[in-house]
């Protein structure tokens, strides 16, 4: 359980969550991860039972991790030390893990909501909202992503190296946990209102828009190239209509104004594509995102030549528009130019000049990012220690003949 100052309700959540592993014969303990309470939460706690860590990075995210390395069970149950989850309820979770699941998430909606327990802002729009959004950014079946009441393998939770210090953490294990191949189940939980006289500690909008900007920055594709592939799209279907004359909707006429507009379209739209893939290739290779097969095949296929190739030929139809545009202007003596037709040649070769050094530049830097680097595996730095050990005896044995 994190703790901050929970003074009126962390002795009764460890009583409960104690007599619920003696009623079962749950062999383990309660953990209180203590934040910097100065209330007296520690030595409550400890004469409830429990045992009590110092974790003194703040932040929920932190003190969470910080109670996980410092467990010692197989499995990890966590809740508020709040009195809103009932802690004599654990039995589902406990059961689902030792079936196999690696997290096991509550789902306050399944389970019940009493009243009072869930402002209105929390239950109708931001939960479900932020929800439906994690289960569109990634394949995940969760209803309920920031219920705070989850069991989970420690070794398994251990191995993603969660990052997040703050209230995002929540979304942060359910995300690591999907994208990695988890297996995570849902059982139903019930929420009441808790048994604090202060404010709780979060923050709606504060929260909420950490939770948000979470879901955005793990998922590249929705944050850059499905909106990069939409723009490029309406960008060119306008482009090219209007290279060749005006177009007339009802009363509404579009000219070479909305062709300048439509190149900015294209070009934006490509610069976020490119976007997408430099973040997927550089989150895999740091760790953050598992590798993905396709980007992997994307870097074997688009290879630093052909991208050279693909952005000197954007170039030359580049080069090419703006001679027309000269041999144009020629015609006209070198004298003043009708801009409604003369930038039906410029805008579009600008484009293809911008695209092709977009593209160099992108293939380039890609082919950087997709540079392997040798990492050391755990045995291979429990061998080479062995191995330096072993000459270490080996040097001292010699000094002694």
């Amino acid at each position: 359980m994190p703790c901050l100052n929970e003074a009126e309700t962390v002795e009764v959540c460890v009583r409960k969550a104690l007599a619920c592993m003696a009623e079962h014969g749950i062999e383990g303990e309660v953990l209180i991860a203590d934040n910097g309470s100065t209330d007296g939460s520690q030595q409550l706690a400890r004469d409830a039972g429990a045992r009590v860590v110092h974790v003194d990075e703040k932040g929920y995210g932190n003190a969470l991790m910080g109670g996980i390395r410092a467990a010692r069970g197989k499995y990890v149950i966590m809740g508020d030390a709040d009195d809103s989850y009932d802690f004599t309820a654990l039995l589902p979770f406990v059961e689902q893990l030792r079936d196999g699941a690696d997290l096991v998430m509550g789902n306050r909606f399944r389970g019940g909501i009493s009243p009072g327990a869930m402002p209105p802002l929390h239950r109708y729009l931001g939960n479900p909202v932020l929800s439906f959004i994690g289960r569109l950014f990634f394949p995940s079946a969760i209803k309920d992503f920031h219920c705070g009441l989850r069991g989970f393998r420690r070794d398994s939770i251990l191995r993603l190296q969660l990052q997040t210090g703050g209230m995002e953490f929540a979304s942060e294990m359910v995300v690591r946990s999907t994208l990695s191949g988890l297996d995570v189940r849902e059982v139903p939980t019930t929420l009441s209102p808790d048994g604090r006289s202060r404010p709780p500690h979060l923050r709606s909008w504060r929260d909420g828009w950490r939770h948000l900007r979470f879901l955005l920055l793990y998922s590249p594709k929705w944050l850059f190239f499905y909106p990069g592939v939409l723009m490029m799209i309406l960008g060119l279907v306008a482009g090219t209509a209007l290279t060749f004359g005006p177009v007339e909707i009802g009363e509404l006429a579009f000219d070479v104004d909305t062709l300048v507009g439509s190149s900015a379209l294209v070009v934006i739209g490509f610069q976020a594509a490119l976007f997408a893939v430099f973040t997927k290739v550089y989150a895999a290779e740091e760790g953050f995102l598992p590798e993905s097969p396709r980007i992997r095949k994307l870097i074997d296929i688009v290879t630093l030549e052909k991208g050279l190739v693909v952005g000197g030929l954007l170039a030359l139809a580049g080069l090419v528009g703006l001679v027309m545009s000269l041999v144009h202007w020629q015609v006209r003596s070198f004298g003043e130019l009708d801009p409604r037709e003369s930038l039906r040649i410029v805008v579009p070769s600008a484009t293809a000049l911008i695209m092709s050094f977009q593209t160099i530049f992108a293939a380039l830097f890609v082919s950087i990012l997709g540079i392997r680097r040798t990492r050391e595996s755990s045995i291979d730095v429990a061998a080479k220690a062995a191995e330096e050990a072993a000459e270490a005896v080996s040097l001292e044995e010699s000094k002694r003949v």
